[in-house]
């Protein structure tokens, strides 16, 4: 079974909010006591954090859930609830956030990024909150609000500096283990690549560069063919592509056409990797026989150690040219709208009130209570949210609902004293 894997689901939960208590001060030689309820805690977030050390998406395969801790309830004489912690849940550098319905939210390409997958639900206030001069024993208390919890597509794309491209058994594996420690295995048949290994080039001056094996590519890869997207994907960091060409009598096509397909494959793919940086050249040199008619810039042999260090050499230079030209990869988030206030909307013959504030000023009430509905309804007044269903078209007696609360219309202000 392969260890790596670059495509899984993420179910993420957030922590619940631990509820409010409801307690009143009760010691010796006090007659009446007030209101002592402490606040619940907040749940714990999960957060992605972009991990160096972590080399794959393997650890979600079979166990996709991932759950932060829920917030203790509040306690009498005054004792807050404890927040729930926060889950860190470490991924690979590279890997790209999406929602279910494929929009990207995040893309962790820089180690210690992190992307807020679930935010934890907010604590519920204690009966003490609701103190005051009209209301001298408040009998209710706030409900933790729940976390979030949704399901999200990860996937993950090499960071390399090189990618070496080319169809399969062309010698890329050879060419990986002789000028770095990667050892991926290698074998006399196509496709023995089926996952993609990085390894690092170290100079004798110390410069140091990361080269990808990519998987061996094949003509229709673009459209999908195979595995290729899987593939491609893990190409369209690299900063340099080194194209290796068949020089070998038996190869199925000549080197010029090789060339062709390649090129035609990647710019069907993404268009601007054929703007990249690029090294073209001819493998297994030692299996020539003759002089080969072939479009490249140097011939190597991995097996025989023929023309490696002069590629080493050139692949160091071409990676300096495109640090220099191009910027270092930048995190960029495209952040969830989260809408602090409320917006109406109409769905048949009812009025619907999304948001989150509004949805807070009923999730969080107890709405068995009288007094907390009550609490719940002038909260919503102090919203505006009885002028925005008027200015909406909502006539007395139609039906709003606001999370759980379903209420008619009334049009007035009310009290909200």
């Amino acid at each position: 079974m392969s260890q790596f894997v670059d495509e899984c689901n993420l179910h993420a939960k957030a922590g619940d909010g631990g509820a409010g208590a409801v307690s009143f001060r009760r010691e010796a030689h006090v007659a009446r006591g007030g209101p002592d309820g402490g606040d619940g805690g907040d749940g714990g977030d999960v957060w992605l954090v972009a991990d160096h050390n972590v080399a794959s998406l393997l650890a979600f395969r079979d166990h996709p859930f991932r759950r932060a801790e829920d917030g203790a309830h509040g306690m009498g004489k005054g004792r807050h609830g404890r927040s729930g912690a926060d889950l860190l849940v470490p991924v690979p550098v590279g890997t790209v956030v999406r929602d279910r319905d494929g929009t990207v939210l995040a893309d962790l390409v820089n180690p210690g990024d992190r992307y807020l997958a679930a935010e934890g639900g907010r604590g519920g206030r204690g009966n003490a909150r609701f103190l005051s001069n009209r209301r001298r024993a408040p009998a209710f208390a706030e409900q933790g609000e729940v976390g979030e919890e949704r399901w999200l597509r990860l996937e993950l794309k090499l960071l390399a500096d090189v990618a070496l491209v080319g169809f399969p058994n062309v010698g890329k594996s050879t060419l990986i283990s002789r000028i770095s420690a990667a050892k991926p295995k290698i074998a006399d048949y196509p496709f023995t690549t089926l996952e993609p290994h990085l390894g690092v080039v170290r100079m004798d001056d110390g410069y140091e560069y990361v080269v990808a094996d990519i998987p061996g590519l094949i003509e229709g890869a673009s459209e999908g063919r195979g595995l290729g997207h899987q593939f491609l994907r893990h190409i369209e960091r690299a900063r340099v592509l080194c194209v290796l060409l068949d020089l070998a009598p038996f190869a199925e096509r000549p080197p010029a056409e090789q060339l062709e397909v390649l090129l035609d494959e990647l710019g069907a793919y993404r268009p601007e990797l054929l703007e990249r940086e690029r090294v073209v050249v001819g493998s297994r040199a030692d299996l020539a026989e003759g002089a080969v008619d072939a479009p490249v810039e140097l011939r190597i042999s991995a097996v025989t150690g023929e023309g490696i260090a002069r590629l080493r050499g050139r692949l160091a230079e071409a990676v300096r040219t495109a640090r220099a030209e191009l910027p270092e990869p930048a995190q960029f988030v495209v952040h969830r709208p989260v809408s602090e206030g409320f917006r109406v909307v109409r769905e048949g013959a009812e009025w619907v009130v999304e948001g989150r504030q509004a949805l807070r000023a009923v999730n969080l009430s107890d709405l068995t209570r009288p007094d907390a509905l009550d609490e719940a309804h002038r909260r919503i007044r102090r919203l505006g949210i009885d002028k925005a269903l008027a200015r909406a078209g909502a006539r007395p007696g139609d039906s709003v609902r606001i999370g759980g609360l379903v209420f008619e219309f009334q049009d007035d202000e009310g009290d909200d004293r």
